[in-house]
């Protein structure tokens, strides 16, 4: 979990929600992991050609660090809106840049990246299309993307809609959890199914390559098996991780 982007200025309000330092900024490690080794797939050897991969909304740094160790020899590069958030990231990992998602906020030249993470950040956007429209200008072309966010048709989710409970990882207020399993407000303003981030990727400028799932660690302990076994069947999984190239 990260910052948010918007066409404009944030009401204050959310500014000073994602600016708490108890607001949750990293995801689980299995997602972190998984999402690397897809990374690390695609871009090869470093000894071939080392690339620039950004992560952006990078919160903590605790995704670019457990990605590091599998891309040796390329440059990882933390960018988040939050200076919370870079303050703890640069704990982790060396390069930590200021920046945000719209209106050509990044930091970076067009074609300038050979890949981008986005870990758990659209599911916080007031404009996901801005954002991903600022990806896809920062990356060169063929540039990969690897996305990930919480699915909203996950295993669990489909029963808790049947009981009329609203779903795990939605959210109704920034203040409270209100009808909704769990105990922490992260800040969730959209949520996709396996379907619509595809349509919504490709609609972007992208091309998809690949859509897998991976296990949420606030599930249960007694139910972390039957979520790793959704993991087989991505429009199930509790996390979409969905790797798209620049077309």
């Amino acid at each position: 979990m990260t910052t948010p982007a918007t066409t404009g200025r944030p009401p204050r309000d959310l500014r000073d929600f994602y600016e708490n330092p108890a607001v949750p900024v990293a995801s689980g490690t299995p997602r972190s992991l998984r999402q690397a080794r897809m990374l690390a797939r695609a871009l090869g050897p470093a000894a071939r050609a080392p690339r620039t991969v950004l992560d952006i909304g990078c919160g903590d740094g605790t995704a670019a660090a457990t990605a590091a160790p599998l891309l040796p020899g390329h440059r990882v590069i933390g960018v988040d809106w939050s200076q919370d958030a870079l303050r703890r990231a640069r704990t982790r990992i060396p390069y930590a840049v200021r920046g945000e998602l719209t209106g050509g906020g990044l930091p970076f030249a067009s074609a300038s990246a050979d890949a981008v993470l986005f870990s758990e950040v659209i599911e916080h956007l007031v404009d996901p299309d801005a954002a991903l429209d600022e990806i896809r200008r920062i990356l060169r072309p063929g540039g990969h993307l690897m996305l990930s966010t919480p699915n909203l048709a996950a295993w669990y989710n489909r029963g808790l809609l049947l009981a009329g409970v609203q779903p795990v990882f939605s959210e109704v207020s920034l203040r409270g959890i209100h009808g909704r399993p769990g105990k922490e407000v992260v800040g969730h303003l959209r949520l996709y199914t396996a379907r619509a981030l595809r349509e919504f990727v490709a609609a972007s400028g992208f091309t998809v390559v690949r859509l897998e799932g991976a296990p949420f660690h606030g599930v249960p302990r007694p139910l972390r098996p039957l979520d790793r076994l959704a993991c087989a069947r991505p429009q199930l999984a509790s996390i979409l991780l969905l790797h798209a190239r620049r077309t």
